[in-house]
């Protein structure tokens, strides 16, 4: 009698813990379109991390700070330089009018 009891408790245990590894219905149909979704989900999540990636990497290079440095180098430069070039061209032409 002890054995019958133990078999059936076994039984009811193996019952019991087949039918949690069951596996839903909907995952056991998936079809080709599913698959193909899943698939370009997969694709598009990988382009847009990698996308994120990217734009992180050019922020830690500022390279909006150094064009904005070059920029303001460049108007400093080219203002000074045609400061000097505008006195040059003033004294070669005035200056013939003084002697």
């Amino acid at each position: 009698m002890n054995k019958l009891l133990a078999i059936t408790v076994l039984t009811a245990l193996l019952a019991l813990s087949a039918e949690s590894f069951r596996v839903p219905r909907d995952a056991e149909e998936k079809g080709t379109f599913a698959n193909v979704m899943d698939t370009l989900k997969s694709y598009y999540d990988k382009s847009v991390d990698t996308a994120n990636s990217y734009v992180e990497t050019v922020k830690g290079y500022k390279i909006e700070e150094k064009a904005k440095n070059v920029y303001d180098e460049t108007v400093r430069a080219v203002t000074t330089y045609s400061g000097i070039f505008g006195d040059q061209l003033y004294h070669m032409l005035y200056s013939q009018d003084s002697a």
